[in-house]
């Protein structure tokens, strides 16, 4: 469009009426009109580069404004990936859009974009995912701790190593004989103040390395001693067996594997979960604020942190939190180095 309208203007310059015209040879016309085309298509290619050259502007542009992006926003993680596989995914979208690092950035000595996720959700799961931009990473240690909410839907009748779908049948056990109502009684022993023994295929460490790593090496693992939880409320929505589904709601370092695990035991049966679905964490719920990867773009994330900036009291997007030492969840964050010199190519280093 750009080039036409060039093109058009040098056209119009050109063909000013002259005081007295002189009658054209047919060679003489065909030279004045190819001189044309020739002034036309030079037009078009200035216009061209003009139009190039705004595109390559633009991209210092979103890379000022991607190392700006501070808060905290929430993004849709489907079944399949880790979490640090989505954040890592994430991360690449918005470098990709922001061109960074590039040739334009030779004046900048150093950049850093950090970015993390408070909360991890196996890869068998899909849901909310919480990610902390710039300064929002300093408040995801709130998130291991809040309150989250899921839908989770059960297999009675057989158990896992795993504790869900993705594992090796380990026991089968009959369930004809178990009712809605056998469900519904035990749930309040699983609801307030409990005890869970947490399962082995999970992010807690040993001696530096996450247990489902040792598990997959085929390394012996001790199971971890029972620990403090909160489970706000549990509800049965569904029963059609052998699959019943939960609504659960409970607080930091809760496994809804070993829920199902352990009702199936008090069922005299046994027991996995078959799916499973984070529908709210804090503040943030899957229908409302979780992002899906079509719109993980810099702008995109930039209205959702104004939106979701609302969500949060004062003092708590403002306070600087200290990272907090647990063994009950893992908080991954990277930090991304963009070292830039004059006539060597750019160099992005994970930290």
């Amino acid at each position: 469009m750009a080039a036409a309208e060039a093109a058009a203007v040098v056209l119009s310059s050109c063909l000013k009426p002259v005081p007295a015209p002189v009658p054209e040879s047919a060679g003489t016309a065909a030279a004045t009109a190819a001189t044309f085309s020739a002034m036309a298509a030079a037009a078009a290619v200035a216009a061209a580069a003009r139009t190039g050259s705004e595109a390559r502007v633009s991209k210092p542009a979103l890379a000022t404004k991607l190392l700006s992006l501070s808060g905290v926003f929430a993004v849709h993680k489907p079944k399949g990936p880790t979490s640090a596989e989505l954040l890592n995914r994430l991360k690449e979208k918005l470098l990709a859009e922001a061109g960074m690092p590039s040739p334009e950035w030779t004046k900048r000595k150093k950049q850093t974009l950090k970015i993390g996720h408070g909360g991890t959700l196996d890869s068998a799961a899909r849901g909310v995912l919480v990610v902390g931009i710039g300064r929002g990473t300093k408040m995801l240690t709130s998130m291991l701790s809040g309150s989250k909410r899921y839908i989770a839907i059960g297999e009675l009748g057989k158990a896992t190593d795993t504790l869900d779908s993705t594992g090796k049948v380990t026991e089968e056990k009959p369930y004809d004989k178990i009712t809605q109502e056998d469900i519904e009684s035990i749930l309040q022993k699983f609801t307030g103040n409990i005890m869970q023994v947490p399962p082995l295929y999970s992010a807690l460490k040993k001696d530096g390395q996450r247990l489902s790593a040792l598990m997959k090496r085929g390394e012996e693992v001790e199971a971890k001693p029972a620990r403090p939880v909160t489970v706000y409320s549990l509800s049965l929505q569904k029963f059609q067996p052998p699959f019943f589904t939960l609504d659960v709601e409970c607080g930091g370092g809760f496994y809804i594997r070993s829920l199902v695990s352990d009702i199936g035991k008090e069922l005299s049966s046994c027991a996995n979960v078959l799916e499973l679905t984070r529908t709210k964490q804090g503040p943030f719920t899957l229908e409302e604020h979780a992002l899906p990867e079509d719109k993980w773009t810099i702008d995109d994330i930039a209205q959702s942190l104004e939106r979701c900036s609302s969500l949060f009291p004062a003092e708590l997007a403002l306070k600087k939190s200290k990272p907090e030492e647990s063994n009950e969840q893992v908080l991954s964050c990277e930090y991304i180095t963009l070292n830039e010199t004059k006539g060597e190519d750019d160099v992005i280093k994970t930290l």
